[in-house]
C-alpha cells in the first residue's frame, strides 16, 4: 500500500489517547509477526469493542481498495472504542525514502486521527530488522470521526453487532482499559 499520503507538518508528538495508542502498537506488532514469519502482510483493521479486539483484512488489487474496504468496515462499526489500520508503506525522510509497517487509527468523534509506523531494513536473505520504537509519522483520517463512543449504544445493540462474531479470544495482548 505504498501510495497513500500522509502528512507531518509538526515536529511535535501529540498526546495520542491510551486505548488508541495500545491498538496502534498492538496492530503493528502483529504485522511484524507475519512479516518476520515470512507471510504477506494484508492490510487490516483492528477494533476495539467493550473488552474485545477484532481483526479484519482488507486485501484489494489497490491500495485505494483496501483503504475503502477498510473505511467502510471502521465508518460501520457500532460502539467501537478505537481502530487501527495497519498496511506496509514508505516514508519520506531527510535520509531518502524508508520502508515502514504503518498502522493509522482514530477514536469515536474526533477530527484526526494517527499514524504511527515501525521503519524496517531487509538484508540480502530478506531478513527484517526493525527500529524497536514506534515513530510518530504524522495525522491521518479518522474514520470514526462521525460515529459515537461505545458507551452512546445500547449493550444489547453492541453484543448483537460483534460478540456473536468471537470465536477466540483476539484481545490478547491488548490492554483496552489503561490498565
Amino acid at each position: 500500500m505504498a501510495d497513500r499520503t500522509v502528512e507531518n507538518s509538526s515536529e511535535e508528538v501529540p498526546e495520542i489517547p491510551e486505548m488508541l495508542e495500545n491498538v496502534l502498537l498492538f496492530a503493528l506488532d502483529e504485522a511484524k509477526e507475519k512479516m518476520e514469519e515470512g507471510a504477506e502482510l494484508v492490510p487490516f483493521t483492528t477494533l476495539v469493542v467493550k473488552e474485545n479486539l477484532f481483526i479484519e483484512s482488507h486485501p484489494g488489487d489497490s491500495s485505494e481498495e483496501c483503504y475503502n474496504l477498510a473505511q467502510h468496515t471502521v465508518e460501520g462499526a457500532r460502539g467501537a472504542d478505537a481502530y487501527a489500520f495497519c498496511y506496509d508503506g514508505y516514508v519520506e525522510t531527510d535520509d531518502g525514502t524508508k520502508d515502514v509497517i504503518i498502522a493509522e487509527g482514530g477514536v469515536p468523534g474526533a477530527e484526526d486521527g494517527y499514524a504511527v509506523g515501525y521503519l524496517y531494513t531487509v538484508d540480502d536473505e530478506g531478513g527484517y530488522t526493525f527500529e524497536e520504537e514506534a515513530a510518530y509519522i504524522g495525522e491521518a483520517p479518522n474514520f470514526m470521526a462521525k460515529l459515537k463512543s461505545g458507551v452512546d449504544y445500547g449493550e444489547d445493540e453492541i453484543d448483537e453487532k460483534y460478540l456473536t462474531e468471537v470465536d477466540e479470544d483476539p484481545s490478547a495482548g491488548i490492554d483496552t482499559d489503561g490498565e
